[in-house]
């Protein structure tokens, strides 16, 4: 199996639609037995789904979301756990042992905003469904 994470220096990336890498983790017998970064090549957005299709993911772990990249993923048959904050290794470590804390409805919605040149996630404004 293989897991993907949106991911920036060792931390999940929160705005999925924008993440420039992903680490990929091979899992066996529910280890992690690889891990790679890998770069996105300026893919956004809509391509993003594909781009992970291709790599072989079935899982990815994501901070922001939007309804679109979401109906991608879906389709693509890689199942989503986003919402997710903090060190990519320790989101991988907490789903593979059940206690991953995610939002099952996690929303970015605000394509295009971009106050001071803030990403999804980085502070809790309250002027958009990031999360």
């Amino acid at each position: 199996m293989k897991i993907a994470v949106t991911y920036e220096d060792g931390e999940i990336f929160q705005h999925f639609g924008h993440t420039e890498k992903f680490k990929i983790y091979d899992v066996t017998d529910n280890r992690i037995s690889g891990e790679e970064v890998v770069d996105t090549n300026g893919s956004g957005h809509g391509a993003l789904a594909g781009f992970l299709m291709q790599q072989g993911v079935e899982i990815l772990i994501c901070g922001g979301i939007g309804g679109g990249a979401q109906m991608a993923l879906a389709e693509a048959g890689i199942r989503l756990y986003g919402g997710v904050s903090g060190k990519a290794d320790d989101a991988v470590n907490a789903l593979l042992n059940g206690k991953l804390g995610y939002n099952a409805s996690v929303r970015c919605d605000h394509h295009g905003h971009r106050e001071g040149g803030h990403n999804c996630g980085e502070h809790s404004c309250g002027n958009h469904g990031c999360h």
